[in-house]
């Protein structure tokens, strides 16, 4: 997904369009599982997973026990795909590397993210407001 030169919007065949979302996620029972390792393996899928579905994180940030994201996304992936695929592929991978050893102490089932979400989309008019907000997520 990539704007053509000199352009806001994005465009494919035939569509015009600049979609971004403000997405938070939660981890299950708000456990602060989001430090060192297990953090840099949830941040590291995310790029990944925007990078291979051609989405663009223009902020990503969090507290011990959720982040926010403000993503653009494309208009043939609705908001509820966005979010499943972004909690899918960070549990499967948080799991995977740390199921046993640094979440076991919280998760004895497999979760890791509360069924629950934040998603709202963000104007020209508060990106800028809400690009702030994530950025200073945990500066106290």
């Amino acid at each position: 997904m990539k704007k053509k030169t000199g352009y806001e919007y994005y465009t494919n065949r035939h569509s015009c369009f600049l979609l971004q979302y403000h997405i938070v996620l939660v981890t299950k029972y708000r456990h602060p599982v989001l430090t060192g390792d297990v953090k840099t393996a949830v941040y590291e899928r995310i790029n990944y997973v925007a990078e291979s579905r051609g989405f663009n994180i223009l902020e990503l940030n969090g507290e011990l026990d959720h982040i926010h994201l403000l993503i653009e996304a494309d208009p043939q992936t609705s908001p509820s795909e966005l979010v499943n695929v972004i909690k899918t592929q960070t549990s499967r991978k948080a799991r995977k590397l740390y199921g046993d050893t640094l979440l076991k102490k919280y998760y004895w089932k497999p979760y890791f993210w509360s069924d629950s979400y934040f998603i709202a989309t963000v104007s020209e008019n508060t990106l800028d407001v809400v690009k702030n907000y994530i950025k200073n997520q945990g500066i106290k």
